[in-house]
């Protein structure tokens, strides 16, 4: 038992610092890229605790970077990046959008937004991307049917947070997963059952707030009912429990065939596909930074807990936490908070995971609530905060289209981030999350 120590916690304090002040400082959360501001924490971390020697320092750091559940993540991370760049160069994101749009009831528009929003970030396991594909739809919409646009775009947000939690290869899945040791499937039923209240009550207010709206999508909906089938194999065979390595896998090389059998993707491209996706942009290299983010964010965990950092914070929550249900309080409140000083829900898993994962062994929960609430309190964040990216991409998306709205005029539509909230903390007060008896942790 490492002794308590506060200041064992000054590399994620001066972190939160540094990142929130270029933020302020600059008008903009992404001027400072965080692997700067994780390295600068790393820095300190090393500084801190003379008695103990840097060889010492450097072992902590390092066996902590490489724990096994770390580099799984970072593995599974470049795998979902390959299967990604694979299946947009195959067409497969343009197949899924007009597949979706086409099945679109046009006297509930607003509402199949929030439906067809939940399916395409589900499939492809990214609310920005999600957001990107949608938001000129709704600005369509918005023009043809008079309903106000912020409340076709907020549709458009509402259900990309949706998949962007529940996804199977989304990065915050893959995070949450990982940092806690559950299976994805596991993960997947504990998260779907806590939100699928909050889904349903958000189509119900955006049939009622868009009733009578009557709108056709106009252009070339054609879509390749081929092309979608990756992401319908991923997707199933991760929900049965295939090995995600193997799926993940699977989904590339099914990808590259779909892609090449349509001519979408040319034979000699398949390779670069993979690393760079269609436009240059994608694929491996788009994982990256949370990759990398990972491994550093995992060494500067091993000195705080090596200096009695986490043992302050755990004998801190036990102080004013005194059930499980209070724990799990604790977890949403933690995951919360470090999302909001971040504006990334990825990241902030990546930190509140370790720290979630010694308050639910403390406490009983079961790995599969601790996963499901770090993913959702993050995502509930993340979708509501202005100066995140889902927000700042459809301001943006919209105004590229010719329409003039705010992230804060977006707020009183988000409906289901809000809603998600809720439903959770209502299924922490009232529907367990405690380990069964006998019940082991996945290895």
């Amino acid at each position: 038992m490492k002794k308590a120590n506060a200041w064992a916690l000054l590399p994620i304090l001066l972190f939160l610092v540094v990142f929130i002040g270029s933020g302020i400082l600059f008008q903009d959360f992404y001027a400072m890229p965080a692997v700067v501001g994780f390295l600068i924490a790393l820095v300190v971390a090393f500084i801190q605790n003379r008695k103990r020697t840097f060889q010492e320092k450097l072992m902590d750091v390092t066996q902590n970077m490489g724990d096994s559940n770390v580099m799984i993540m970072c593995l599974v991370f470049i795998l979902a990046g390959g299967f990604s760049g694979a299946v947009q160069a195959a067409g497969g994101v343009d197949s899924t959008v007009n597949f979706a749009l086409s099945i679109l009831p046009p006297n509930v528009a607003v509402a199949g937004l929030f439906v067809i929003g939940c399916f395409i970030s589900t499939a492809m396991g990214t609310s920005v991307g999600t957001i990107a594909a949608l938001t000129p739809i709704a600005v369509g919409i918005s023009d043809k049917t008079g309903i106000a646009g912020a409340l076709c775009v907020g549709a458009v947000v509402s259900g990309a947070m949706f998949g962007d939690n529940l996804s199977m290869i989304s990065d915050t899945t893959i995070a949450a997963t990982r940092t806690q040791g559950c299976d994805m499937k596991d993960k997947f039923r504990e998260n779907l059952k806590i939100v699928l209240p909050a889904a349903l009550v958000t189509l119900v207010l955006f049939l009622i707030l868009a009733r009578g709206g009557n709108y056709q999508v106009a252009g070339d909906l054609e879509y390749n009912v081929f092309k979608i089938l990756p992401y319908l194999v991923v997707l199933v065979g991760a929900l049965i429990g295939v090995n995600v390595f193997l799926i993940l896998v699977i989904g590339i090389v099914l990808s590259l065939v779909v892609g090449v059998a349509t001519d979408a993707i040319a034979l000699d491209a398949i390779f670069r596909v993979v690393f760079e996706g269609p436009d240059g942009k994608g694929g491996v290299q788009n994982m990256y930074d949370i990759t990398v983010i990972s491994i550093v964010v995992a060494g500067i965990i091993g000195l705080v807990k090596a200096n009695g950092g986490i043992e302050f914070i755990l004998q801190g929550i036990k102080k004013h936490v005194h059930t499980q249900k209070g724990a799990q309080v604790g977890i949403a409140v933690l995951s919360s908070l470090v999302d909001i000083s971040t504006a990334n829900n990825t990241i902030a898993i990546v930190m509140a995971g370790p720290i979630a994962k010694d308050i639910s062994e403390e406490f009983h929960i079961t790995p599969r609530r601790t996963a499901a609430l770090l993913d959702i309190f993050t995502s509930v964040w993340q979708g509501i905060i202005p100066y995140g990216a889902q927000l700042l991409y459809a301001s943006a998306g919209a105004a590229a289209v010719g329409l003039a709205v705010t992230p804060i005029d977006l707020l009183p539509y988000l409906f289901y981030p809000i809603l998600m909230a809720v439903s959770a903390l209502g299924f922490i007060l009232f529907f367990g999350g405690r380990k069964k008896k006998g019940e082991k942790q996945p290895e």
